[in-house]
């Protein structure tokens, strides 16, 4: 029998616990664990209230945060299809149980959806969707009490305008000193632009980086979630419908290196059945993904061996 020493012991240990982590990927090189998903058993964790208050119905993409081991839900709500859009506030200390903000709604004095936030030094800033389906920015300190910062100024490459009509949807990430912006126009494509300032927008290119179809669940509507780094690229959850007057709508993953190129995955949609508006959430340990629309309901990552 070979006698190791314990240096040499502790450096098998390493070695066999990383490649134990070792990623399992699916037929078409997407890792498992962000693809393929089973349900939380007590969905939904999350959903409108019923009743006559001002979130008696809630619509489009909610937001959490995972900080100091508590998340943090901002979420959108209304009494009927055709009345102004809020902002609503829950926290959990898991992830499954939440507790909505006493003082809801945390900001009416405008039109509030598809919303994201991101934290950059001490300052929390979100992207959202406005009345007319415009791109618009607020800030806050401290997670509650948001200001107002106007609509975004999008740019053509050229340094022009955009064409007016809708640019919703946004989905804001930074990258060292770099703010990348997508968006949707009427869901017909996705978008790209940077900023430095957060001021100006410009698009990378003017043709949409994601387009619709030729799949079938894709092949009326796109629109960005959230696009993640993972292991050196990045994963894009995007909703779609694959019907005409977008009854019904999915979750569903693309990947890039570059942010400009992406390639859908082949096992989409990895949520459907009117689940959409997914993002992922770190808890720790692992990526749970959360649709959030019409309700907010959890998944777990299934990972299965590949078959020798």
């Amino acid at each position: 029998m070979k006698k190791y020493t314990p240096l040499l012991l502790s450096a098998i240990f390493v070695l066999q616990c990383q490649s134990s982590k070792k990623t399992m990927l699916t037929s078409d090189g997407f890792p498992q664990e962000l693809v393929q998903f089973i349900p939380y058993k007590n969905n939904p964790v999350f959903s409108a209230t019923g009743a006559s208050t001002w979130d008696k119905e809630i619509r489009e993409r909610g937001y959490i945060l995972r900080e100091d081991g508590i998340y943090h839900l901002w979420y959108t709500g209304y009494t009927n299809i055709d009345s102004v859009k809020w902002l609503g506030y829950a926290t959990s200390p898991d992830g499954y149980n939440w507790t909505r903000y006493k003082e809801n709604p945390i900001y009416n004095l405008g039109w509030v959806e598809d919303i994201c936030v991101v934290k950059s030094e001490g300052v929390y800033y979100m992207f959202a969707e406005g009345k007319g389906d415009t791109a618009h920015m607020l800030t806050s300190t401290d997670r509650i009490h948001w200001t107002e910062q106007g609509n975004l100024d999008i740019r053509r490459a050229d340094g022009n305008s955009i064409s007016k009509g809708s640019f919703g949807t946004p989905f804001v990430m930074k990258e060292k000193d770099l703010w990348y912006l997508f968006y949707e126009r009427e869901d017909l494509g996705i978008w790209l632009a940077t900023s430095k300032d957060l001021k100006i927008w410009t698009n990378v290119q003017d043709e949409p980086v994601l387009k619709m179809g030729p799949e079938s669940y894709d092949q009326y509507a796109v629109a960005m979630n959230q696009v993640v780094k993972y292991k050196g690229r990045y994963y894009g959850y995007y909703h779609a419908s694959a019907f005409k007057d977008w009854h019904e709508w999915s979750t569903n993953v693309a990947v890039s290196d570059d942010l400009l190129h992406w390639k859908k995955y082949a096992g989409n949609p990895v949520v459907g059945n009117n689940k959409s508006s997914g993002i992922l959430v770190n808890d720790g340990k692992r990526y749970r993904l959360y649709t959030m629309h019409p309700e907010v309901n959890v998944y777990f990552p299934e990972v299965k061996k590949t078959p020798k």
